[in-house]
């Protein structure tokens, strides 16, 4: 198995770090897990790329009749920044709604801006 770089760095933007703890624990367990492996440069074999976003996955888990999601990005050098965690709550289809896509965007935005300063340190 190859090793990719180690990232070190874990953060989280807006509310994300409040939104995973309101998730059950069994989604909680999963989530961390695919986010240390994130942190390790692997990839957890649920993470797929999230449709229109370079360099930003997502995490999708079933519980108990319920669909919940983890946004992150690993496209910033040494950092891994979680931007939205999340219950699905629309019954259209698997796409993530609109919503829940702008705020991915904008919070992605702050994670630019956040990297882009702590490379000039």
């Amino acid at each position: 198995m190859q090793m990719k770089k180690k990232l070190n760095n874990l953060y989280w933007v807006g509310s994300s770090k409040k939104e995973l703890g309101s998730l059950p624990s069994e989604v909680i367990d999963i989530f961390g897990y695919a986010l240390h492996l994130a942190q390790s440069g692997l990839k957890h074999n649920k993470a797929k790329p999230l449709k229109g976003l370079n360099g930003v996955l997502e995490v999708s888990e079933d519980f108990k009749k319920d669909t919940y999601r983890a946004i992150y990005s690993v496209k910033f050098k040494d950092a891994v920044y979680v931007l939205h965690c999340f219950q699905k709550k629309s019954k259209q289809g698997i796409k993530t709604p609109k919503p829940n896509m702008d705020m991915i965007r904008e919070r992605l935005k702050m994670a630019k801006t956040h990297a882009e300063g702590e490379n000039n340190d």
